[in-house]
């Protein structure tokens, strides 16, 4: 029988990740790759990291992660969130601590898009007199 497991979604910029926690050893695996080795910048490790740190839960529970589409730091934050999302799921004591760390707030920021006569969504042509 499968062990009982708490799921939180987490989104950033293009990036989607679902997130399960359940009670452990410390491992962390995202799609099936270590966390270390899925995400090699130290700073990305710690940001992931966050909210098992703020509840004292580092090495008492695996988390097993998928996560798909953007780019490496918006993966990073979306994970995160899930991760957030997850333990709150899990202890809901634990909502005003990742509440006050900042770690349950939904960063909504996208990608602006690109309007017509413009170079980018804000970049225009270079203006010439002559």
């Amino acid at each position: 029988m499968a062990e009982q497991y708490y799921e939180g979604i987490g989104r950033r910029k293009a990036s989607t990740a679902r997130v399960r926690v359940m009670s452990g050893t410390g491992e962390f695996f995202i799609n099936e790759r270590p966390l270390e080795a899925y995400f090699p910048r130290l700073g990305d490790v710690q940001t992931i990291v966050g909210p098992l740190e703020m509840i004292g839960q580092r090495g008492s529970l695996d988390v097993s992660v998928l996560v798909q589409g953007g780019g490496v730091t918006g993966q990073a934050d979306a994970v995160q969130l899930g991760l957030a999302r997850a333990l709150v799921v899990m202890n809901p004591d634990a909502k005003p601590a990742l509440r006050k760390g900042g770690y349950l707030t939904r960063d909504a920021r996208e990608k602006e898009r690109k309007k017509p006569g413009l170079k980018r969504a804000r970049k225009a042509p270079t203006y010439t007199k002559r």
